[in-house]
């Protein structure tokens, strides 16, 4: 069995000694480097761009303004196509933009011999604009006096709204039980970077008569179409080319500057490579959403929700992107985790406004949901002075549920297990008990939150996927696949998915790590944790063909009966005694170049995937408070979670640790800081907190693993899900410190001090 074992990753010793080529790697003769002009204003037009004194720029080659490009829309979100025009992308992207609409908008490129010049000629492009009054905030850019900022795509700012309602009562009507207790909150979340260490870099050239991209993304064939979109050209035309990946995180879930570059290409007739800064990479790729959420609950005495009423808000920032996907995964996670007794109103809306544009980042909308989710939840139970565990426990998601809208079924949980754990590590009972009293300086708490995730898109979205298999001369198989490894270790579990269905030992499956879309099997990509889901039935399918005609050839060599013949070790055996047959090496050696009958044994399969299945999981946390200077010191925190079966124990474990890294980054500092004109203040790695190894506490976790029915080795879902509950989980152990809601992330020093003092304690407030 090669599923459970902790092999090494298939990539770890190219990485570790810098063999693995990155997009910068890969040598192209004569290239060119282009450099973007980015808008000064927050909202407006652009009347006039120079360019005299920036072509004066010794090594400049061309400039191109937003009145050069095609009047073209397109769109940018690493979705599946939909054949059905109402499902569709939105598209409002322009590949450089006469209307501009956030502080840092493409207005023109420059393309030079060198990044010296190309970076002294921007500096020198002068842009005249037409300044139109700017809308930040969500709610401002709702009111009908608003300017709307794509108003061919929307009439106003709502790029869509979306409401559903789950049982008969209306939630009103609530008010009039004298039995229930009513709890409301608003509560939002932040704008905060995906923080890949590989920029969003691109290289573009034309050979064969195709323009060839080069490129760090998530989505190679998505990119590929998304450029035939943007330019008119026809898919076959175009290649494209992902190397090994620093990174992604979802903001390369998304097309960013890859059109761009295959236009220059087609213009100039030469190679060019678009070079996106770190300051860049903050201001002007992909964010993820601040969501600002108003809930409304009604609950029993017992514990019992019966009522919960819901109003979403995303910040979109100046483009669709990803549209209303993730505000809608949101409220989804609002509505799977808990089912309430009478009803469950929901309304989301994701909106324009004049920020970056935001798009995929880890956990799609969920650690947004949890956190507003599981606050919300801590101050309910609070209210009715229950323990937030037994809480849960009574209103949670069950075996066998059905979602009513998605009809996604839970095949499986461990979530019940998954809070025993925690509470054990934690020491939950006697801390709940002993913490919480404290009225000095250096307050303790303890507390937690859990999610449920979808594994995939289905069905919601197409989810597909195809594996090919190719026998080599020794025996061993090469495997190519369009799922993309990118840093998460899906190659490594790919691999042993391949081996253990055919028979043949993990060293023996050689999988390509890069993707070009000339050879490349089709995948739409790594998101959504679908991979070794929906990917792993391609391989376990593919495999299983290929083994069935290796088998069968082997028969017809040896006269053994093929359905007595299978693979073990290596070795075709009998299935009857075990007894040895022929070798790999063998039966490969005489399907190339026996004289009787050969055969290039070869499997390529497609997997058109109608399931799902949902991971379960949760954060427990202990945490000091410092009263005096606001600052948050993790002394304790476990990660539990049920992800069906671990496919590689140590992979899986980074997986976890990452996440949780992400998830205290989150809750403890990060943040977008912006100036009364929409210029973002802290855009570079210097002045944007990420925690470094020094402010991490030990980080814990644990799997309860159980095998899921739906899927091919029985996982589930585990590269999104360990970043989701950190934040609310340190946010309810900080109200069991101090007794203070505090509904708004970032729990930085700063934040926190100004809301003890709104509150009125502090370090002696006895």
């Amino acid at each position: 069995m090669e599923i459970g074992k902790s092999y090494c990753r298939v990539d770890a010793v190219d990485k570790v000694t810098g063999r693995a080529r990155y997009t910068q790697d890969y040598p192209v003769p004569g290239l060119l480097t282009a450099r973007l002009v980015r808008s000064t204003v927050a909202n407006g037009r652009v009347k006039r761009i120079d360019t005299a004194a920036a072509a004066a720029v010794p090594g400049v080659r061309a400039i191109y303004t937003c009145f050069d490009v095609p009047d073209r829309n397109y769109p940018t979100a690493g979705h599946p196509w939909s054949l059905d025009p109402g499902h569709q992308d939105i598209s409002d992207r322009h590949l450089l933009n006469e209307r501009v609409r956030y502080v840092g908008d493409e207005v023109a490129v420059v393309v030079a011999d060198n990044a010296v010049a190309a970076d002294r000629a921007v500096r020198l492009v002068e842009v005249e604009y037409e300044i139109y009054p700017a809308v930040f905030d969500v709610e401002e850019a709702l009111k009908p006096e608003a300017m709307p900022l794509h108003p061919d795509v929307r009439p106003d700012n709502i790029i869509v709204k979306s409401q559903f309602k789950i049982g008969e009562r209306n939630f009103d009507d609530l008010a009039n039980e004298t039995d229930l207790t009513f709890v409301e909150g608003t509560y939002d979340t932040q704008v905060v970077q995906h923080c890949h260490i590989e920029l969003p870099v691109s290289r573009g050239y034309m050979e064969d008569g195709k323009i060839v991209i080069i490129t760090s993304t998530q989505i190679p064939h998505i990119v590929r179409r998304v450029i035939s979109q943007a330019l008119g050209l026809a898919i076959g035309k175009i290649r494209v080319i992902k190397p090994y990946i620093g990174g992604g995180f979802g903001n390369k879930q998304d097309v960013l500057y890859e059109p761009l570059n295959a236009w220059l290409v087609q213009q100039l007739g030469r190679p060019v490579e678009v070079f996106i800064s770190r300051e860049e990479t903050f201001t002007s790729t992909r964010t993820r959403h601040a969501i600002r959420t108003k809930l409304k609950t009604f609950v029993r005495s017992d514990g019992r929700l019966i009522g919960r009423h819901y109003v979403g808000y995303a910040n979109n920032g100046g483009y669709a992107s990803h549209g209303h996907a993730v505000c809608a995964n949101c409220a989804n996670e609002y509505r799977m985790l808990y089912q309430d007794e009478a009803v469950l109103d929901s309304t989301s809306y994701t909106v324009y406004t004049n920020r970056p544009a935001a798009g995929a980042m880890r956990g799609y909308g969920i650690p947004q949901a949890c956190f507003i989710m599981e606050a919300h939840m801590d101050d309910v139970a609070k209210s009715i002075g229950m323990d937030p565990v037994a809480f849960r426990r009574k209103n949670m998601m069950k075996a066998g549920y059905v979602d009513p809208v998605t009809t996604i079924t839970c095949h499986s949980t461990k979530l019940d297990e998954c809070l025993t754990r925690g509470m054990e590590h934690i020491d939950w009972a006697r801390k709940r008990t002993e913490y919480g009293r404290d009225t000095g300086n250096i307050r303790r708490g303890v507390g937690m939150a859990m999610f449920c995730y979808k594994t995939g898109v289905y069905p919601i979205s197409l989810e597909t996927s195809t594996v090919r298999m190719i026998l080599n001369q020794d025996g061993s198989i090469q495997m190519q696949m369009g799922a993309t490894e990118i840093g998460q270790g899906a190659s490594t579990v790919f691999s042993q998915m391949a081996a253990q269905t055919l028979g043949i030992s993990f060293e023996k499956i050689h999988i390509v790590q890069a993707q070009d879309t000339d050879t490349t099997p089709f995948d739409t990509g790594a998101y959504a944790s679908r991979q070794s889901y929906v990917s792993g039935m391609a391989v376990k399918k593919t495999a299983e063909v290929m083994k069935e005609k290796i088998l069968t050839y082997c028969s017809e060599r040896t006269g053994e009966p093929a359905d007595d013949l299978d693979i073990h070790a290596d070795v075709i055996v009998r299935r009857t005694d075990g007894t040895p047959v022929m070798d790999m090496e063998e039966l490969a050696m005489n399907a190339m170049y026996s004289l009787e009958r050969t055969e290039h044994i070869t499997a390529n399969e497609t997997v058109h995937c109608r399931d799902n299945t949902y991971a379960f999981g949760a954060t427990f946390a202990e945490i000091e408070v410092d009263m005096r200077y606001g600052k948050i010191k993790v002394v304790d925190i476990i990660n539990v979670h049920d992800s069906g079966t671990i496919l590689n124990p140590d992979v899986a474990a980074g997986q976890v640790h990452g996440g949780m890294s992400m998830g205290l980054g989150y809750v403890l500092g990060e943040d977008y800081i912006y100036d009364d004109d929409g210029v973002q203040q802290n855009a570079n790695l210097l002045h944007y907190k990420i925690l470094t190894a020094a402010d991490h506490p030990d980080l814990h976790h644990a799997f309860v693993e159980c095998e899921d029915p739906s899927a091919p080795y029985g996982n589930k879902a585990l590269g999104e899900p360990p970043t989701l509950t950190v934040a609310p989980a340190i946010r309810n152990a900080l109200l069991h410190a101090t007794g203070l809601s505090i509904n708004a992330l970032p729990l930085s020093p700063q934040n926190l001090l100004r809301a003890f003092e709104a509150a009125g304690i502090g370090e002696n407030d006895d």
